[in-house]
């Protein structure tokens, strides 16, 4: 044990379940530890380190803005944030943008903003979820997801319904015209990579346009390029009313977004929402440079691209495997669902220095750089395999 982890045993909150490594260093889909080993990134940070470690345009916009302006109160105006702003609102094709430092806060901001909309437009029914979602780990958020992530936690905050994942006559029988929004990941992370139904996103859309509900989608981890297309609900044919954006924004810089229609965004006026850090120049300056590094790069359709690849090669080589149940994704967010606990299979990839991650129990879930290469991404496959055969 060396002395970071000595400290943190003694000074850290035990509240992180650690692979017994003190990382070091990267580039690209490779992490290196104090000691000098070298490791296959298959996990990506959760899904922040889209473009890799130190991406050159990520390290050259910190250096550059480091130099001139780190932080500056959202009383001023600063031109990184007026021009982040202006890209995603383009790019996901809805209004307005307001930034945060994170996926929850995101999501807690969403939430804010549903609820002062359902006000102005004579609703105070319940906010709709649905099952095996994570949304953070606020206590409005937790209220939100998985079971499992609250307890120990009550009283919960009031205000939400529960109904099953892609359960459309659930929903249906649940929503009513006095229902606010109904909230939901495009692709869930946590909940074990499972994709939201192109029926099921259908008919939610109608049925929010027909009831005069919300529709929010948690694009915290399946957004920014990871799926394939810049937010994962550009896979199907419907435009959300609010969108949670986070993660691998800035490519490692915390960041978060909230982008919403026009008529929804306008339910908020002067103080009645804001953040210190939110928006600030260093962390839009250098979302900037990510957003432009993934334009220029064609990392969106790389990810496409390595994903179709990285799912028909685990589908090959995993064919007739007694311990896989389920392989389903989009993109490079992938979930290999085992008939026994993941964990022990991550930890023996871990012994061969390849990094992934277990969800929900049963998943081995991989969200890999969107830079690694077909070379890389065949030595995790192998990884697998060989672990899955030697911890059975």
């Amino acid at each position: 044990m060396d002395k970071a982890q000595q400290l943190e045993k003694k000074y850290h909150f035990q509240v992180y379940n650690r692979l017994p490594v003190t990382l070091s260093h990267g580039k690209g889909a490779l992490l290196w530890d104090t000691e000098g080993n070298e490791y296959l990134d298959a996990f990506g940070g959760l899904a922040v380190n889209n473009l890799g470690h130190c991406h050159p345009r990520i390290v050259e916009a910190i250096k550059e803005q480091s130099e001139k302006l780190l932080h500056a109160s959202n009383f001023f105006y600063n031109e990184p944030q007026s021009l982040l702003a202006e890209k995603l609102s383009k790019v996901s094709g809805l209004d307005r943008v307001f930034f945060c430092n994170s996926g929850v806060e995101a999501m807690e901001g969403c939430v804010k903003l549903a609820r002062k909309w359902g006000k102005k437009n004579g609703k105070s029914g319940n906010i709709i979820t649905l099952s095996e979602g994570f949304h953070g780990r606020s206590v409005t958020t937790i209220a939100m997801g998985m079971p499992s992530y609250r307890e120990g936690f009550d009283p919960m905050p009031t205000g939400f319904d529960h109904v099953p994942f892609n359960d459309f006559k659930a929903l249906q029988k649940t929503a009513t015209k006095d229902t606010i929004a109904i909230v939901f990941e495009t692709i869930q992370g946590s909940g074990g990579v499972n994709v939201i139904d192109a029926e099921f996103m259908e008919k939610t859309r109608k049925l929010c346009d027909e009831l005069n509900i919300l529709m929010i989608l948690d694009e915290v981890q399946c957004g920014v390029g990871r799926s394939g297309k810049f937010y994962a609900y550009q896979h199907f044919d419907v435009l959300p009313d609010i969108v949670a954006t986070a993660k691998a924004l800035a490519g490692g810089i915390p960041i978060g977004a909230i982008m919403a229609k026009e008529e929804v965004a306008s339910a908020l006026g002067f103080g009645d929402h804001g953040t210190t850090f939110g928006g600030n120049p260093f962390a839009t300056h250098v979302a900037n440079a990510a957003l432009d590094a993934i334009e220029e790069e064609n990392i969106v359709e790389q990810a496409a691209e390595k994903g179709v690849f990285m799912m028909e090669l685990l589908k090959k080589n995993l064919a007739g495997n007694p311990s896989v149940k389920d392989i389903r994704g989009l993109g490079l967010m992938i979930g290999v669902e085992l008939n026994r606990p993941a964990r022990p299979v991550v930890d023996k990839m871990f012994e061969h220095k390849v990094l992934g991650n277990a969800a929900h129990g049963t998943v081995v879930r991989f969200l890999p750089p969107l830079v690694i290469t077909r070379e890389q991404i065949e030595r995790v496959v192998e990884v697998l395999v060989l672990s899955l055969n030697q911890t059975e």
